[in-house]
């Protein structure tokens, strides 16, 4: 591992990305959370469009089964992965993920030329398999290479990063699906994607294991079950992971029915669909920014119910202006929709609601770092990746639940903007240090 710089507090979170302790894994993240979600949206895309003559099943149960698929080893392997990571060097298994992913496009490549389903979800299952293995190593490798001061710039690059790549991915993806020889198109990028992500992580540091005589427990109950218990011990960090799988829960929320609601709602196509995303990934990965400055370069807990406020303020005024809007009839262009007022609106309130939820995760992911045991680190972070999951998985049920019993997607909405409320109160009643840092951050309290 290098050395840290003996370096004054005064700097600038973007110059980690020049910096070889930081900048290779940055790229490495960024490459592999773009080619998941190229790949994940263009073969959804094609399921979509060619089902037909792939195989019987319906294109929207072959896209659930896909979101399915790609998040199920995220419950299968997380706890297995967190171990790995405690055991070995991280820079050494981030190299070795990296190959595995070159193997999975490969095996889709052949999938798209014998125009096998199996083996298209085979790929799709061992994607989610390789970023559920690189997930603790992202995540854990951060306090092992960065400063104290630095560390809630480096959470905010990954997170600004993370959303960025996502929201590029899946904008790929479509355009590659839709272009004529798309499955060569797809394969011959997301391989070259692959190979970049690879040679990034040849530049990464050693990241020495702080377990090396630890044994692995492939039984994924009893290990998830005790990197849950490691994760216990520390009160503050688990609240902090329920907090950060909450705002998995909230934001994939709403991503997940911008479509519809682009279509029902604000009566619109393809395009208000990826503004939408748009927007959302800006403010996201705005606000994840902006908490280094807002901070002053360490990790801020006050921030963490400032940005559950506006989470829930702007969330409700989102829900709030969508019910106001007469209904929808057919689709009209992007730029009839942005000569209405209302569309402003709720593009800010959007812009707004993500940049709260940078404010509010970021601190968390670094409290969770900071206050783990560096031994039990990377498996901790197992412990967070699958209660995410979970949440998620729970979130989408219930929301599904609720538009099948009749409610709107704007009621929908509101009602999680509420629900977030709620769990705002609850987390800073049960961790006071969040209200009491943020009087002192706001000025109305004395350290």
């Amino acid at each position: 591992m290098e050395t840290p710089r003996p370096d004054s507090r005064e700097h600038s979170q973007f110059t980690l990305l020049a910096d070889r302790r930081f900048g290779p894994l940055f790229a490495t993240q960024f490459l592999g959370a773009f080619n998941d979600n190229v790949f994940k949206n263009a073969l959804v895309v094609l399921l979509t469009f060619q089902a037909a003559s792939w195989t019987t099943l319906s294109p929207s149960l072959l896209a659930n089964l896909a979101a399915g698929l790609f998040i199920l080893p995220f419950f299968l392997f997380s706890a297995t992965a967190g171990q790995l990571a405690d055991k070995f060097d991280k820079a050494l298994l981030a190299r070795l993920t990296k190959i595995l992913e070159i193997v999975i496009i490969l095996l889709a490549g052949v999938g798209f030329v014998l125009e096998s389903l199996v083996l298209l979800m085979a790929a799709l299952f061992l994607l989610g398999l390789q970023s559920a293995l690189f997930g603790p190593i992202k995540y854990a490798i951060l306090p092992q290479h960065l400063r104290p001061d630095e560390l809630v710039g480096g959470n905010a690059l990954v997170e600004a990063g993370t959303f960025v790549s996502i929201l590029l991915g899946t904008l790929t993806g479509g355009l590659l699906a839709g272009l004529e020889g798309g499955t060569a198109w797809i394969t011959g990028v997301s391989l070259l994607v692959a190979l970049l992500g690879y040679l990034a992580s040849r530049g990464i540091p050693h990241a020495p294991a702080p377990e090396p005589e630890l044994r692995i427990n492939l039984n994924p109950l009893t290990e998830t079950w005790r990197c849950i218990g490691f994760a216990r011990e520390s009160h503050a960090v688990f609240l902090s992971i329920l907090a950060i799988s909450w705002f998995w829960l909230y934001g994939a929320l709403f991503l997940a029915q911008f479509p519809a609601y682009t279509k029902a709602v604000l009566g619109g196509g393809e395009g208000m669909v990826t503004l939408l995303l748009a927007v959302f990934s800006v403010g996201i990965g705005g606000g994840s920014l902006l908490c280094e400055k807002l901070s002053r370069h360490k990790v801020e807990t006050g921030l963490v119910p400032l940005g559950a406020l506006g989470m829930t303020l702007f969330g409700l005024d989102f829900a709030w202006v969508s019910m106001g809007l007469p209904p929808a009839g057919e689709a009209q262009a992007l730029f009839v929709l942005l000569s209405q007022g209302d569309t402003w609106r709720l593009l800010a309130d959007l812009l707004l609601l993500g940049a709260s939820g940078g404010l509010y995760c970021v601190p968390l992911y670094a409290l969770m770092q900071q206050r783990s045991h560096p031994g039990h680190r990377a498996r901790i972070i197992a412990a967070n990746n699958i209660m995410n999951a979970l949440f998620m998985v729970a979130g989408a049920l219930a929301a599904g639940a609720l538009l099948d019993g009749g409610y709107g997607i704007p009621a929908l909405f509101a009602l999680a903007a509420v629900v977030n409320g709620l769990v705002a109160v609850y987390i800073c009643t049960v961790v006071p240090e969040f209200i009491r840092r943020g009087l002192i951050w706001l000025g109305l309290r004395r350290e």
